[in-house]
């Protein structure tokens, strides 16, 4: 049973909800499993320290999550077009597995959620690829054969799913944004056993 990590920082929850569609997505690919995990908020006063377990929700992630996950998908709302420092705080620990390069040709995948349609959901998730892509991570997103990248009109984008809260943050994630975080999980799912079937093959002809 492979493992892919589903990673992700939500404030207000849409995140979470969409990672649990993501999840749903991994898991309907037989021989595939998902982790979720979140991080804690990060504080101004740096004396702070989170519980080491939430009170609820998913478990936060360790590097060890990371290491020994076969795939991940990383999730963050928008802060000015940007991923969330908490996420991206837990993203500058793993420089350890950077010097060993034990996250090299993993699949991954990136999903986001912002409060307006134009919020800058496209460059959050390539801020996210970023550093993935110095861990040795290889990216996917969503291809147009999924018909709702030219029918949604709330979130959406070829470069992993998105989803557009509305100003009060209280809209639902759409039927479109749902069905476009289940294939980006499906997906994920599929290429994650593709890439560790030819793995062994190629293992067995040594």
């Amino acid at each position: 049973m492979l493992t892919i990590l589903v990673l992700f920082y939500s404030r207000y929850g849409s995140v979470k909800q969409m990672a649990q569609h993501i999840a749903r997505g991994i898991e309907s690919v037989k021989g595939c499993k998902a982790r979720l995990r979140t991080v804690p908020p990060v504080s101004a006063t740096t004396v702070d320290i989170a519980p080491a377990i939430p009170e609820e929700g998913a478990l936060y992630a360790t590097l060890e999550d990371l290491r020994t996950a076969n795939g991940l998908a990383l999730g963050s709302p928008t802060r000015f077009g940007n991923m969330a420092a908490p996420l991206k705080y837990f993203l500058e620990t793993a420089t350890p597995l950077w010097l060993s390069g034990e996250l090299v040709n993993k699949p991954a995948a990136v999903f986001s959620s912002t409060a307006s349609l134009h919020g800058g959901q496209e460059t959050t998730l390539l801020s996210m690829m970023l550093p993935l892509f110095h861990l040795g991570f290889m990216l996917m997103g969503i291809p147009y054969t999924e018909p709702d990248l030219n029918q949604t009109t709330t979130g959406g984008t070829p470069y992993g799913a998105t989803h557009v809260t509305g100003s009060d943050g209280k809209k639902p994630i759409s039927v479109e944004e749902q069905r476009l975080c289940f294939a980006m999980g499906k997906r994920l799912g599929e290429i994650t056993l593709k890439l560790n079937q030819l793995k062994n093959t190629s293992h067995e002809g040594i």
